[in-house]
């Protein structure tokens, strides 16, 4: 796959499995977990499993989360991407915008910062014409996020036995 993306802080770039550590660190902290419907990972061979699947989504759909790294210092704080899901909330093979971050990294506008790289990858290299993404009802920092990037809330569904809102943005309404 091969793809990188730069912004002023951050580097975006394939997860390895060298990034296990980190995903494990993020993943086992029971806030980062909250609202994504699973459990808070418990050993580091899950994160090496999560790494695998991540990789394997590069193969073969082309694209998967990459890992987000800062500049300043080259640690990984996190993930976003977009993730080609097969089937949910009635769509089909749609393109799902998803970001994580390690609590310490909240609050400093790398969810905003990646999500908009990756939607100008959507959009201008991918051509693709509207990309999703959903969120906890109750993830207000996520739901805050999505809204600024000029998502439109569709409706919403449930989703691991959560209540999530369903959004959508189309191209031409991307800034």
């Amino acid at each position: 796959m091969k793809i990188y993306l730069e912004t002023e802080r951050l580097i975006l770039r394939e997860i390895l499995q060298e990034d296990a550590e980190a995903f494990f660190a993020m993943d086992s902290n029971p806030e980062v977990v909250k609202y994504v419907g699973i459990k808070p990972l418990t050993d580091i061979s899950q994160s090496v499993k999560m790494i695998e699947s991540i990789r394997n989504q590069y193969i073969e759909n082309g694209i998967g989360r990459w890992a987000v790294v800062r500049k300043e210092d080259k640690k990984m704080v996190g993930w976003s991407g977009l993730k080609l899901i097969k089937e949910i909330n009635n769509h089909q093979n749609i393109y799902d915008l998803g970001y994580r971050f390690t609590p310490e990294y909240w609050g400093k506008g790398y969810a905003t910062e990646t999500s908009i790289a990756v939607l100008n990858y959507a959009f201008n290299e991918m051509k693709l014409n509207n990309v999703f993404a959903y969120a906890d009802v109750e993830n207000y920092a996520s739901n805050h996020v999505l809204k600024k990037l000029g998502f439109e809330e569709k409706d919403t569904f449930i989703d691991e036995g959560d209540t999530c809102f369903w959004y959508e943005l189309k191209k031409e309404n991307f800034k």
